[in-house]
């Protein structure tokens, strides 16, 4: 039975994130259980940098430096000493991460160390689907291999075995396939004991809901339910089952307007929204997602504090909330809950065992940079001509436009050079003189270059728009801003496309349809035409609202597998002439 307290108490808690005060036999006669979390984890196994967050303040307003697998091995063995009923797990976006030894390793390494880390189970977060439903569950999740073994997956672990797939599992009770069937398990329940009696504590996986149509993740064969909905229904089904303890883990976050990582001052965003709605059967929330960090105790709608956290990101942040159930009904004493955010400092010693995985997959990283894929015969550079037009964005569009004819039917390529908004996925030139990277000559492109001049891990989309809506996706290269000029966010277009444009004209028609051409067939506006881009472009996060009409979404590779795929391809490269846009007057 949960102890109703009044609602100013309730809000004194809220606004300073402690804890009701516990009854007084709360520690004879319940039993303790420790809940311990990480989220956002982006396969940061070594110490991320200060650009990556490889800080945090702290209490004192200072800055703490924060992260590193080892370290954060370390913390978790120091906090969940001592504690015989302790639960460890992830709220999602474990992998999918950005450092390349990861990334360039099918993110195998991440699985390794978690593994390791003894993670019991996670949500799945965006980044979880960030390739496919297929990579999540029957290689991420069971080792199943795809492509070629040691090239595109199943590479040798540190222990010198096949990689086997994650000794944890995924849950999201929202994540729904075409027939409505969530793509993993809803939820887990987890055991724990006291003087012979064993209790049940249930854990709802929940996913951020625009997860099939965002830009990194995009699924177009999946959809999410409502996440209250969903939450409630699991919940309900849960208590039908007998279990008393529920915590939601849910990849979707807040914030709050304190600058330390352990407070909680004027909460807000989604996950804070939801925590207010979702049935109050549940105990705890657990969220991630916005990379933030907050230890709030919010009412649900029944009026009983809960906690509601959020650990940040990389693994800079543990968070440990202390439950106590009590010891007849194996409900949770909300009036005992405690939480705390802890953060993974580098004043202790690195795990020896975990940073072996970690110095492991690091060379591996190091090797696979200095792959070669192709040589150059000449510079491809972001240096635009008076047009807008460069030599590298021009390659990409053709990237574009190659890889979603591979498996399918496309007639153009295309790619933000300099994004109306936003920052844009060509981060690098590719240049004929050699850097110091180790295994590069005059001419040659890394594996690890490609990476670095190009993508986010966003997959290429191939869309369908008409030629009238094309057109007005050309037009909006051109957008007036507050202080009345005209800031110029030019596409670059594969090499069968030639356009004309007249920046004399009017924003809106400066890009007349009789003046692009499409393999050399006029553009036609009734006709619909098969367009390949990233979907971060086609969303419209790129600041081209225009391609928010587009339609048939089909997904193709990512963007960093795509230039790798396409460089194998095209062993020699020549910078093609700037001749695909031309100014008129």
């Amino acid at each position: 039975m949960r102890i109703l307290r009044p609602l100013a108490t309730l809000l004194t808690a809220a606004l300073t994130g402690t804890a009701l005060a516990s009854p007084a036999d709360a520690g004879t006669t319940s039993v303790p259980v420790q809940l311990v979390s990480i989220t956002d984890f982006h396969g940061y196994l070594r110490p991320p940098s200060p650009a990556d967050g490889g800080t945090i303040t702290g209490p004192d307003g200072k800055a703490i430096t924060v992260g590193g697998a080892a370290y954060l091995a370390t913390h978790l063995q120091r906090i969940r000493s001592g504690h015989p009923n302790s639960i460890f797990f992830t709220d999602g976006d474990n992998f999918s991460g950005w450092p390349f030894e990861v990334d360039a390793h099918a993110d195998e390494p991440t699985v390794e160390v978690l593994n390791a880390l003894g993670v019991e189970f996670s949500s799945v977060g965006n980044h979880e689907l960030d390739v496919s439903k297929s990579f999540l569950v029957d290689h991420m999740q069971q080792g199943k291999c795809f492509g070629t073994i040691g090239v595109d997956s199943c590479f040798t672990d540190s222990t010198g075995r096949r990689f086997r797939g994650a000794d944890f599992e995924f849950q999201s009770a929202n994540i729904v396939d075409a027939k409505g069937r969530t793509i993993v398990a809803p939820y887990t329940i987890r055991w724990v004991r006291d003087h012979g009696r064993a209790y049940p504590i249930g854990f709802i996986g929940m996913t951020v809901p625009d997860t099939p149509v965002g830009s990194t993740s995009y699924q177009p064969e999946l959809r999410a339910l409502d996440p209250v909905a969903a939450a409630d229904a699991a919940a309900a089904e849960l208590g039908r089952r007998g279990v008393k303890a529920i915590v939601l883990n849910l990849h979707d976050g807040g914030t709050d307007a304190s600058a330390t990582y352990d407070n909680c001052v004027n909460p807000s965003g989604p996950a804070i929204d939801l925590a207010r709605r979702v049935s109050p059967s549940i105990d705890a929330i657990v969220t991630g997602h916005w990379h933030a960090a907050f230890n709030c105790m919010l009412p649900d709608p029944a009026g009983n504090s809960r906690p509601v956290v959020e650990a940040t990101n990389h693994g800079r942040l543990i968070n440990e909330i202390n439950l106590r159930l009590d010891r007849r009904t194996g409900e949770v004493l909300r009036s005992a809950t405690t939480s705390v955010n802890h953060a993974v400092t580098r004043d202790v010693a690195p795990d020896p065992k975990i940073q072996k995985i970690v110095d492991y997959w690091t060379a591996a990283g190091e090797r696979k940079y200095a792959e070669p894929l192709a040589q150059l015969t000449g510079d491809f550079t972001r240096a635009a001509n008076s047009a807008g037009e460069s030599t590298f964005a021009d390659l990409i569009a053709d990237v574009h436009l190659w890889t979603a004819r591979q498996d399918g039917q496309a007639d153009l390529g295309l790619v933000a050079a300099k994004p109306a908004v936003g920052s844009t996925a060509l981060r690098g030139d590719l240049l004929v003189a050699p850097s110091n990277k180790p295994g590069d000559a005059p001419g040659r492109v890394l594996l690890g270059e490609s990476w670095d001049a190009y993508g986010y891990g966003n997959p290429v989309l191939t869309v369908s728009l008409t030629g009238a809506q094309l057109d007005a996706v050309l037009e909006q290269q051109w957008q007036p801003q507050p202080d009345g000029s005209v800031k110029f966010a030019p596409l670059a277009v594969s090499g069968n496309v030639r356009y004309t444009y007249d920046a004399r004209r009017p924003v809106g028609d400066r890009v007349a349809p009789a003046d692009v051409t499409i393999d050399g067939a006029t553009l036609d506006p009734s006709r619909t035409y098969r367009v390949a881009a990233l979907a971060y472009t086609v969303i419209g996060a790129d600041g081209y609202p225009a391609f928010k009409t587009a339609t048939d979404a089909v997904r193709n590779n990512t963007d960093h597998e795509t230039f790798v795929d396409y460089l194998r391809a095209h062993p020699t490269l020549t910078p093609a002439p700037l001749d695909r846009v031309t100014a008129r007057g």
